[in-house]
């Protein structure tokens, strides 16, 4: 553990105390709070005044919830840094439209931007309890605003269980955290709706908890039965489906450098494999020229597998959703499930990997990836696998 990090845990404070805000804006995390500062916000629905100004509500009202008070430390410091972090995607996405300050998608940005920060800043990656932390704080950050909004969902009991499932490869992130956060987030404003807010925040812990799914993930008779719910499939959270499929494609995921090949070559080699690294060696084209052509021999070896219906495994980045459900469709097209296998290790370990490879990516290059990254979920495939390698 670094001493920045050190620092940054130590920020929560104890059962009863008050966040030390002369520390918090000392802290590591200063360069990404001062930017809070200078964003405005709708004062329609945030009279305290800018980010900062309601971040530091939302920690303070954290801090007197009892429920919070009671919870483990680990599970302490990982709200309170998603409490600090929840409007972190503002400082780049607010900008004036129709009259008013809006930051559209401000959660989904800032949860990309905090992965980043605890991933480069503070080397929170490549180990089980360190990707577990800051998974956490990410999905927290994502969803925070959620429960406020999922009483005008046509059907919110089917969101609180798709939000729960990401605890299975998330182990610390459950509805009752992220419930506690939006009623913190709620608190932390000044603005004329905050009951109307808080009660639909507490309908929403109700959905959960009646889903059984406040306290971890619903519990899905099957991997089956939890896909087919997850990707609309099927209407009942208990329906078994039967699985039609003829066998297992395995997608790799990954940053360039974590390992990918190695795990192939350990775990996996009597499979076949499509590689895009290996297709760029073979038809001269540089990786940092457009891949067009690669991409497009690539999906066509994986066709021939598939024709065959022949198990093999697909090698390339793949890090955020949208590419990898580009190759999960064409493999469901041709009738096979996937097993995503997403590997991870430690910041200093991919770079110096990389560094190592007879055809390294330039830094700059996995930076930007990284800040794309996003992990697979189980709605993505039939199968998804977290490894630290």
């Amino acid at each position: 553990m670094t001493r920045a990090w050190e620092a940054v845990l130590a920020l929560a404070p104890a059962p009863g105390a008050r966040p030390d805000w002369e520390t918090v804006l000392a802290s590591p995390l200063r360069p990404v709070l001062r930017p809070m500062a200078d964003t405005p916000q709708n004062p329609r629905w945030h009279g305290e005044g800018d980010v900062l100004a309601h971040t530091r509500l939302v920690c303070e009202r954290l801090a007197e919830l009892p429920a919070w008070r009671r919870l483990p430390e680990t599970q302490r410091q990982e709200l309170f840094l998603a409490a600090l972090l929840h409007d972190l995607g503002k400082t780049v996405t607010t900008r004036w439209e129709d009259g008013a300050w809006t930051s559209p998608r401000h959660a989904v940005r800032g949860a990309g931007m905090v992965r980043q920060l605890l991933w480069t800043d503070f080397e929170l990656c490549g180990t089980p309890d360190k990707q577990a932390f800051r998974e956490t704080v990410c999905s927290l950050v994502r969803h925070h605003m959620i429960p406020a909004r999922a009483a005008s969902l046509t059907d919110p009991t089917r969101k609180a269980i798709a939000v729960a499932a990401e605890g299975r490869l998330i182990p610390h992130f459950t509805n009752r955290l992220l419930t506690m956060l939006a009623q913190a987030d709620a608190l932390g404003r000044i603005a004329s709706d905050t009951e109307a807010v808080l009660e639909r925040v507490a309908f929403y812990g109700e959905f959960a908890l009646e889903a059984g799914c406040l306290d971890g993930p619903y519990p899905f008779v099957s991997p089956a039965a939890r896909y087919a719910y997850l990707t609309g499939k099927s209407a009942w959270p208990g329906y078994e489906p039967y699985d039609e499929t003829w066998g297992e494609v395995v997608l790799l995921s990954g940053l360039p450098g974590v390992g990918k090949d190695t795990y192939r070559a350990g775990s996996l080699a009597q499979l076949p494999m499509v590689s895009l690294d290996a297709l760029r060696r073979s038809m001269g084209v540089d990786p940092l020229r457009p891949q067009g052509a690669v991409a497009a021999a690539a999906r066509e070896a994986a066709r021939e597998h598939l024709r065959r219906r022949e198990a093999f495994v697909w090698n390339a980045t793949d890090t955020t959703p949208l590419i990898r459900q580009k190759q999960t469709s064409l493999f469901a097209r041709y009738g096979a499930s996937t097993r995503i296998v997403y590997l991870e290790t430690g910041w200093a370990a991919l770079l110096g990997r990389n560094a190592a490879r007879r055809e390294s990516v330039p830094e700059g290059v996995i930076r930007h990836l990284l800040a794309d990254l996003i992990p697979p979920m189980d709605h993505e495939a039939q199968a998804v696998v977290w490894l630290c390698v």
